[in-house]
């Protein structure tokens, strides 16, 4: 278990670096000359799309777990 959870540590951590934008994003920071502009918009998207997804995972982390402890997730032998 503690493998997995630091193989997803590590994965979260040295992840490559993807820039995305959306199309009219792109035409309007594409035609001006201020790259900063453009390094900001990508950083904020990414920071925008990874929250639903870590919200999602500690979620079922948690739902994981709890399950694994309830007594009743043992098998009922008849």
């Amino acid at each position: 278990m503690k493998r997995k959870f630091f193989l997803l540590l590590f994965l979260f951590v040295f992840c490559v670096e993807v820039n995305a934008q959306c199309a009219m994003c792109r035409a309007v920071l594409e035609s001006g000359e201020e790259q900063s502009a453009a390094e900001g918009i990508n950083d904020g998207i990414m920071f925008l799309m990874a929250i639903p997804y870590i919200l999602v995972g500690t979620i079922g982390y948690i739902v994981y777990k709890t399950y694994k402890k309830s007594p009743n997730s043992e098998t009922i032998e008849e």
